[in-house]
């Protein structure tokens, strides 16, 4: 009788408890992402007690607007096209054939994720301009006086493509791995052809994962900033992500509206580009039963030749520009080719010494931190409520902590800037132009990343554990 009466009692505090962890992490969710993305819906559309949808057209319809969203499809379709064409093609080299080396292409195939686009882009302008300290001395930098080849269209679609190959390798790499054996030598045994074989086997196995690694990429070219702003601005190409930030830099009440607008007009055109690879995905959703070991193909003679061939692209294409970049640091005047006399490293002393850039180590270090730990921590009870909680609610926000991440970051600051800029309840004080507001971008930008993970992580337990 009495543990009848405990175990009530306990079920009782077990609920109570669930039901108070499931109210402060949607209340946690509900602010750090349903609050700032409604926030600018209402901004874009609405203002001083009326709607202002006509006003948020002419926003929209306006040349600088329209030119730069054609901008910015014409660059994100572009970029996408050579992600594929790149990640596809390293994805088959590396999962299908005999390579050498392949955990050091792996490594350099990843590398472009752990490089600012600002970083990138500024090693192709050093490497391929007229001032080119590395070009210089070999006879091969342009004219002085002539325009930088990478500025403009042409050069921000290269570096978008470059930028995003690894995330199509990293969506093609599992389909091409399971890819059966059997299937293969049943097609050629029934005497199929190069192109059906393709056509029935290949592209039903490796097109999801292309369509896949292409949505994140439209997504992530649409998002970029660094890039479009370093090798656009100085000609005058602008994109939506460049536009927005155009006018943040503005004054006035009206600039949060047309940021907003702008930011809404961005969250579609990436949600499109997301729906678009969805209904594609249906279309070649499959699975693969009883497969045999995965195919390979053995390169004999042309191993050798076509490992140099894949070595040398890549070195020339990622190690290279930075070489570029790194020759210019250490040239005493900008401009001068690289050699024992040019040479200094008064450069890095001065910055080493410089106050301001220790400011900013410190300050970086300090966000990621915080983000890394604050995200774990709420992590943790999402995942908790989600798989074994079953909570609907929950399971709902933590859907839409998806949304932040597949929208260009440009909406995610303006998100941040109008859900911080008022003065907070209570404390009336505003975290606008703090650390605070940045670490508050982080959560809602990287918060998915933290979920992901312990989600899948809980639903490989068995549930009788938290019995």
């Amino acid at each position: 009788m009495r543990f009848s009466v405990w175990m009530r009692a306990h079920r009782r505090l077990q609920w109570r408890a669930e039901t108070a962890l499931a109210l402060g992490v949607g209340a946690v969710l509900t602010a750090l992402v349903a609050l700032p993305l409604l926030r600018i819906g209402q901004q874009a559309l609405w203002a001083d007690g009326s709607w202002r949808v006509a006003a948020a057209w002419t926003r929209l319809i306006a040349p600088d607007t329209l030119q730069a969203t054609v901008n910015s499809l014409i660059v994100s379709l572009g970029g996408t096209a050579v992600a594929v064409v790149f990640g596809t093609a390293y994805a088959l080299l590396v999962g299908l054939t005999d390579l050498r080396g392949k955990r050091g292409l792996i490594f350099l195939l990843l590398l472009p994720l752990m490089i600012p686009p600002q970083i990138t882009a500024m090693s192709w302008a050093q490497l391929l301009g007229p001032g080119s300290a590395l070009l210089k001395p070999l006879g091969l930098a342009p004219a002085p006086g002539s325009p930088n080849p990478m500025y403009g269209l042409a050069g921000i679609t290269l570096l978008l493509g470059l930028q995003q190959t690894p995330l199509v390798f990293l969506a093609l790499r599992p389909g091409v791995s399971s890819l059966p054996s059997d299937l293969i030598e049943t097609a050629q045994s029934a005497g199929a052809s190069a192109l059906w074989r393709l056509r029935t086997v290949l592209l039903p196995v490796l097109m999801p994962g292309v369509l896949a690694g292409a949505a994140l990429s439209f997504v992530s070219c649409l998002d970029n900033f660094g890039i479009p702003a370093l090798l656009g601005t100085p000609v005058g190409y602008t994109v939506l992500s460049t536009l927005i930030y155009q006018k943040l830099s503005g004054f006035g009440l009206s600039v949060l509206s047309d940021v907003a607008q702008l930011s809404l007009l961005a969250a579609a055109l990436a949600l499109l580009g997301l729906g678009a690879q969805g209904l594609l995905q249906r279309r070649w959703q499959g699975h693969l039963s009883g497969a045999s070991s995965p195919y390979r193909i053995a390169l004999g003679r042309w191993k050798t030749p076509l490992t140099a061939a894949v070595w040398a692209l890549l070195i020339a294409v990622l190690i290279t520009p930075a070489l570029a970049l790194l020759a210019t640091s250490l040239v005493s005047i900008y401009g001068l080719p690289l050699t024992p006399k040019t040479l200094t490293w008064a450069h890095y002393q001065s910055l080493l010494g410089d106050d301001m850039v220790r400011t900013a180590l410190r300050n970086s270090l300090w966000l990621a931190g915080w983000a890394a730990a604050l995200t774990a921590a709420i992590a943790l009870p999402v995942g908790y409520l989600v798989v074994w909680d079953k909570g609907r609610v929950t399971a709902a926000l933590a859907a839409l902590a998806d949304l932040p991440f597949a929208l260009p970051g440009a909406v995610v600051a303006a998100a941040a800037i109008l859900m911080l800029l008022p003065p907070l309840p209570v404390l009336h004080i505003s975290l606008y132009g703090t650390l605070w507001i940045i670490l508050y971008a982080y959560l809602l930008r990287f918060l998915t990343l933290a979920i992901k993970p312990v989600v899948a992580g809980l639903s490989r337990l068995d549930p009788a554990l938290n019995d």
